[in-house]
């Protein structure tokens, strides 16, 4: 067990193979870790009462919620000035007497941690000494991301003590936990509970399980969580909280949350109308390379991400670029997942102008100031057909937020050219061969 610190990172550097479920969690610690701020989301929040007559409490304030003093300190010395979208809604249903069941689809970013951890605490009653609120993570280093929060949002809340029951916090069978809240990954939590007597259950009056979706994709993960689960008293406030929602994951929320209430991000429509779109036609890789460093110069004066397919191509193309005295930052998936937060922080400072990344690296990773997208290679499913909604994603990210974005395409091939048909018959958009005049009209979109 330990008080509000964190215990040494034993494993920080544990390489996190992006594969499956392993991606799913590298993918969801790599957000929590870039997003230090509230993400600027034009999403609506839609809210599905578990009664439909009850009035609809949102708060545009902290102080609405009528916290404690060292609660609202804490909140403030974070950084949250006003609710995020998801805490107007979420906070008041957490916070509600009787307490309320939550089911909810939240990307990193939105304050969904702090609005968890904010419930949790204001939930404590510090002159118990045992487990009353129980939180579990789908990986130790998730969990700990989140113990981070709980440290910091209870910088100024003293007599509430945390406890990590994590891989390699060993306590003795029968050990008294004198903490009030307890985070960890199912398979220890279980133990504690049950085999180890460490933690009583029946004691505990709020449930929360985090990052559902990836939770379900580790084997194990989900039957643990069930047995957690109905091992906790009827009146236990249950908040469940996932960033993707197939039928799978309702599947297991619906079982781990008899009676919620459901909040859900709807998903704006993305557009393609701010984006100007153009391809590139080569005979190879190095044509391609030649093409990019012609372009380039128009590209750098704002910020640029370059897809590749492959770890290797990234590789190579970076090396390459750098070669011709060109700065740029590589992104790969055999780098720790400490690596590419660092990466991606000196891209967003402007460090380095330039990122080269794999699409398994960049999903979820949002760089406002980024105006210019290459695809050196076409996103492709499996089938080697055009995969639209990774076309989507990656070029999506140019034109937010009312600005104009770029997208050049590079085709070397009949297969890639019959990709790119495929992507303007999807969006019903056709993409403009780039001539040399155009490179004016780039140099006008990244300034």
């Amino acid at each position: 067990a330990a008080s509000l610190s964190t215990p040494s990172l034993i494993a920080s550097f544990v390489y996190l193979k992006l594969v499956n479920n392993e991606d799913k969690a590298a993918q969801s610690l790599l957000n929590k870790m870039i997003h230090t701020s509230l993400v600027n989301t034009t999403n609506q929040v839609e809210v599905l009462q578990r009664d439909p007559n009850s009035p609809l409490y949102s708060v545009k304030t902290f102080e609405e919620l009528r916290l404690k003093d060292k609660l609202l300190k804490g909140v403030y010395d974070m950084g949250f000035n006003r609710p995020s979208k998801i805490q107007e809604n979420a906070l008041p249903m957490m916070l509600a007497e009787p307490p309320q069941n939550l089911i909810a689809q939240s990307q990193s970013g939105t304050g969904k941690t702090a609005a968890f951890v904010l419930a949790m605490l204001s939930h404590v009653d510090p002159t118990n000494k045992w487990a009353q609120c129980l939180c579990i993570a789908p990986t130790y280093e998730l969990a700990l991301q989140t113990g981070k929060v709980i440290e910091q949002m209870g910088k100024f809340y003293p007599e509430v003590k945390l406890a990590y029951a994590i891989r390699g916090n060993k306590l003795d069978r029968g050990a008294k936990l004198q903490e009030q809240i307890v985070i960890g990954t199912p398979g220890t939590v279980l133990d504690w509970c049950s085999k180890l007597k460490i933690i009583n259950p029946k004691k505990i009056s709020v449930f929360v399980l985090d990052e559902a979706d990836v939770m379900i994709a580790t084997q194990g993960h989900q039957d643990q969580s069930i047995r957690i689960q109905r091992m906790l008293p009827k009146e236990c406030q249950m908040l469940l909280f996932s960033a993707t929602f197939e039928d799978s994951v309702w599947k297991f929320a619906e079982r781990v949350v008899p009676d919620p209430n459901i909040i859900k991000l709807k998903r704006e429509e993305e557009t393609l109308d701010t984006i100007k779109q153009y391809y590139v036609l080569c005979s190879d890789k190095e044509e391609k390379f030649t093409a990019l460093c012609n372009i380039y110069g128009a590209i750098t004066i704002a910020q640029a991400m370059i897809f590749c397919h492959t770890r290797r191509t990234a590789g190579w193309l970076a090396a390459e670029l750098t070669k011709e005295g060109h700065v740029v930052a590589l992104l790969s998936g055999e780098m720790t997942v400490e690596q590419r937060a660092a990466i991606i922080e000196r891209f967003r400072e402007g460090k380095e102008k330039v990122l080269v990344t794999t699409n398994v690296c960049s999903r979820g990773i949002d760089v406002e100031q980024v105006s210019v997208v290459i695809n050196f290679d076409l996103p492709m499913d499996k089938y080697g057909n055009a995969d639209n909604e990774t076309y989507l994603h990656r070029i999506g990210r140019t034109g937010r937020f009312g600005k104009r974005g770029l997208a050049v395409n590079m085709i070397d091939s009949k297969h890639s050219m019959n990709i790119l048909n495929q992507i303007e018959e999807h969006f019903n958009k056709k993409i403009n061969k780039l001539d040399t005049d155009d490179l004016d009209e780039i140099e006008k979109i990244s300034n």
